[in-house]
């Protein structure tokens, strides 16, 4: 396996281990601690070491929460979560990497991202989702569509905020330690 595999699969399981450390120890901090945490973690992780070490950090960080008992408690829920957390780094990226245009890349990258994060998690989890668990009880419902309603919007506008302003930063700091 060549040098440039090696730092990839290092850099994205540093990432993944970062996020479940942020995950344990924001948990009982509220959803807007944990959450910007979490996007921070997955924007940051496609904008310093690439898309592909994004998606999988974003893919794996909702079974690895719920099997680590600090994800959500339904099973149900993870595929959407995993796309929702997999919409926001690949937009992100897009704007960022694909098409930088500067600071202006960098804003809509996090504001497009948020609101398509967000998008996913609402229609899939709470409009779709939701109504066809049965064993589900209304206020669990009740609860779920709070939590991925514009909640979601806010963590992932601060989350993937603070992502774009320490990039710069976190992408020197790796370039100099290669």
């Amino acid at each position: 396996m060549d040098k440039n595999k090696i730092l990839w699969i290092t850099r994205t399981a540093l990432f993944l281990a970062l996020l479940i450390i942020f995950q344990f120890i924001s948990k009982n901090m509220g959803q807007f601690v944990t959450g910007s945490l979490v996007n921070l973690v997955l924007v940051e992780s496609a904008v310093a070491v690439g898309i592909y070490s994004g998606l999988t950090v974003a893919v794996l960080s909702p079974f690895f929460a719920f099997f680590l008992g600090i994800g959500p408690a339904f099973p149900q829920l993870l595929p959407l979560i995993a796309l929702g957390n997999a919409v926001i780094v690949l937009v992100t990226w897009l704007f960022i990497n694909k098409w930088n245009q500067g600071l202006l890349s960098g804003v809509l990258g996090v504001a497009v991202g948020a609101v398509s994060k967000f998008l996913v998690l609402w229609i899939g989890i709470v409009k779709i989702l939701l109504p066809l668990i049965p064993a589900l009880k209304p206020q669990q419902v009740q609860v779920l569509s709070a939590s991925f309603s514009w909640p979601q919007l806010v963590t992932a506008l601060i989350g993937a905020t603070l992502a774009v302003l320490i990039a710069p930063s976190l992408r020197k700091a790796m370039r100099n330690k290669t």
